[in-house]
């Protein structure tokens, strides 16, 4: 249920409308004076205030300037209402921030209209402040190594600037995160972020995804040339206008499409696959890429002008065995993001199970370590704390040496006895019927090996 605040002194006026809107289906108080009504704002969030300009000691502007004060989650949207209504007053409401002005005697057609638009136009507002918190949120760079801060450094320096941004690391390394803290710090904020993963789109389709199509574009089996397909496509960039464009694996564009990108960067203006007319867009970019692109240019694989102008603020992140002192901090939060998840906020991790994490060197840097947490997670539901046994032996080798360390021929057995055991419950998608055919084991038996490698049952 919708709620409003009818704010006015005239108390039939008052009475009326509150009991019009109850038959309406809204929840429904009123206050006679300003005091009164901010009495209530700050203890109730209500979708819209009906407030009337003259009011007993503080007027209505006044007290609209009190309710753009408010707190987001409790601001509503105000719709002044007046017998006395001027232009003059119209224009410095609209200016406080009122989202319409209404004339009395009230329309009750009129009023009614306005005040369901203004109930759409604050859900609209809180869910776009929502999703803002949101992403902010999943901007957030975790850890407190040396690299980790200078590149936090180098992000709160440069995201301001509209300069392009390349992004260079390893797979998993986080360039998306990296990209995403760009642009939550920089003055597009408010605008969209758009990703297009250059890597993950056939070659055919790739044009028509970052330009757009318009009726007849493209081939058939995709946009306006398939049977089904619609008659026109809004691409990336023309859906990133006035945000920020992230293309995720440049170096895996086509030399063509390369060619495409290079002119819609420098005249910001390009025309939708299969269209006529050009649009022109404001658009900010960044690139990432896992590749040494400038040994794609000696291989004749990348454009070196367009190279240039990707490059013009690289960002270099580091691998996770290159910040170790990062990985315990990452450990946790990915146990409480997968305790949430599941439903066990209240899981810990041991001081053991965290230096094994630390002393592997993890290839599939920060993705493999998030993966490695949730399946631990998954594996062992009835576990309150994460131990060192509970860790995929994977994670017990040490980061520069060959063999594993282990204090007995047993323990080292055992290792490799829990891993394969995984494996197998894996592969048998957790029916241990199923796995203890592919053992070769006796179902009571695989039983009892799983309970004495502290392996969780669960089917």
């Amino acid at each position: 249920m919708n709620h409003i605040l009818v704010v006015d002194d005239e108390t039939e006026i008052r009475i009326s409308l509150e009991e019009i809107l109850r038959e309406e289906g809204y929840g429904v108080a009123g206050a006679a004076d300003a005091d009164e009504a901010m009495v209530l704002l700050r203890d109730t969030p209500y979708d819209v205030v009906l407030l009337d300009i003259w009011l007993p000691g503080r007027d209505g502007l006044e007290l609209l300037a009190e309710i753009r004060d408010l707190a987001p989650d409790m601001r509503p949207e105000v719709v002044i209402i007046s017998g006395h209504g001027t232009i003059e007053a119209a224009v410095k409401a609209t200016k406080l921030g009122a989202y319409d002005f209404l004339e009395k005697p009230l329309s009750l057609e009129r009023t009614l209209i306005v005040l369901k638009n203004a109930v759409d136009a604050r859900r609209l507002r809180t869910q776009n402040e929502e999703f803002k918190r949101q992403f902010s949120a999943a901007a957030v760079l975790t850890g407190e190594s040396v690299p980790l801060k200078a590149l936090r450094q180098q992000i709160k320096l440069m995201a301001p600037s509209n300069g392009r941004v390349l992004i260079y690391g390893e797979s998993g390394t986080g360039k998306e995160l990296i990209a995403r803290s760009i642009h939550a710090e920089s003055l597009r904020r408010d605008g969209v972020f758009v990703e297009l993963n250059c890597a993950a789109i056939p070659e055919a389709h790739i044009e028509a995804e970052l330009f757009g199509y318009r009726r007849g574009g493209v081939g058939q089996g995709f946009g306006p040339g398939s049977q089904a397909g619609p008659a026109e496509h809004r691409g990336t960039l023309e859906r990133a206008d006035g945000g920020t464009l992230y293309l995720d694996e440049v170096g895996d564009m086509s030399l063509k499409t390369q060619a495409k990108v290079l002119s819609a960067l420098d005249d910001q203006m390009f025309t939708p696959v299969g269209g006529t007319q050009p649009l022109r867009v404001d658009v900010r970019l960044i690139a990432s890429t896992n590749k040494d692109l400038e040994e794609e240019i000696a291989r004749g694989n990348f454009r070196e002008d367009l190279f240039y102008r990707l490059n013009v603020v690289p960002f270099f992140v580091p691998p996770l065995r290159e910040r170790r002192q990062d990985i315990p901090l990452l450990a946790r939060e990915f146990l409480l993001e997968f305790g949430r998840q599941y439903g066990r906020p209240r899981v810990e991790i041991g001081d053991e199970a965290l230096n094994a994490l630390s002393e592997y060197r993890w290839p599939g840097n920060v993705r493999e370590l998030k993966n490695v947490i949730e399946r631990v997670l998954i594996l062992n539901p009835r576990v309150l704390r994460i131990e060192r046994k509970h860790l995929p032996p994977l994670t017990h080798k040490a980061g520069s040496r060959s063999t594993e360390e282990f204090s007995s021929l047993q323990q080292a057995r055992d290792a490799y006895e829990r891993e394969y055991i995984l494996k197998k419950v894996e592969e048998a998608h957790n029916n241990i019927s199923h796995a203890a055919e592919l053992l070769g084991l006796e179902r009571s038996h695989l039983y009892r090996k799983m309970k004495a490698l502290g392996i969780a049952v669960r089917e």
